[in-house]
C-alpha cells in the first residue's frame, strides 16, 4: 500500500519529522513526506481567492496513495496552524472541485503526533476522527509520542500494536 505523510509541524526538522522518520523505518510499504513547509498554501476563504496557490496541485499528488498519514504536533490541544489550514482547505474540495473531494473517499487515513503531555486529550484526535468521518475515509488511528524537549518522554518503538503500519 502506497502511503503519504502529510508533515504540519513549524519545524521541518523537529520531534514530529523525527517520529515521521522512524515510521518511514518501520513502514513495510511505500512512504513518501510532503512537508507543508515547502509549499505555499493560504488560508481558506469564502471566495475563493487561493486557487492558484500549491493546495490543488498537492491535493492531486495526494489522491495517488491509497493512505494518507497527517503528522503534526499538538499546540494547545489543536493540529499546528500549518496542518490546521491544509485541512481547512479541503472545504474548496468540497464546493468548488467536488470530483476531487469526492476522490479522497474511501482513502484510509492515520494520525501520527507529538506533543509536551504524556498522553494527548482526546479533543485533540476527536478532530481528525470527525473529518475523516465526514469525508468517508477510514481512520486507522493515532500514534502519539510525548516529547520533553528534544527527548521522548517514552521510548520511541512505534512498532506497537497501537497503530496500523501498513
Amino acid at each position: 500500500m502506497s502511503t503519504a505523510i502529510i508533515l504540519g509541524s513549524s519545524r521541518s526538522n523537529g520531534n514530529t519529522a523525527r517520529l515521521v522518520r522512524q515510521y518511514q523505518q518501520v513502514a513495510t510499504s511505500n512512504v513518501s513526506v510532503y512537508d507543508l513547509n515547502t509549499f505555499s498554501i493560504g488560508e481558506f476563504d469564502y471566495a475563493y481567492q487561493n486557487q492558484s496557490d500549491d493546495f490543488n496541485s498537492l491535493f492531486k499528488q495526494l489522491l495517488t496513495y491509497q493512505k494518507l498519514v497527517f503528522a503534526t504536533p499538538v499546540y494547545w490541544y489543536s493540529p499546528s496552524a500549518r496542518m490546521k489550514i491544509f485541512l481547512d482547505r479541503i472545504s474548496d474540495l468540497l464546493s468548488q472541485d467536488k470530483e476531487m473531494g469526492r476522490a479522497l473517499r474511501g482513502k484510509s487515513v492515520a494520525l501520527l503526533a507529538t506533543g509536551g503531555d504524556v498522553e494527548v486529550k482526546h479533543c485533540f484526535e476527536e478532530i481528525f476522527i470527525h473529518t475523516f468521518r465526514y469525508l468517508g475515509c477510514p481512520y486507522e488511528g493515532m500514534l502519539y509520542i510525548p516529547f520533553d524537549g528534544d527527548m521522548p518522554k517514552i521510548p520511541m518503538d512505534i512498532s506497537v500494536n497501537r497503530f496500523v503500519l501498513n
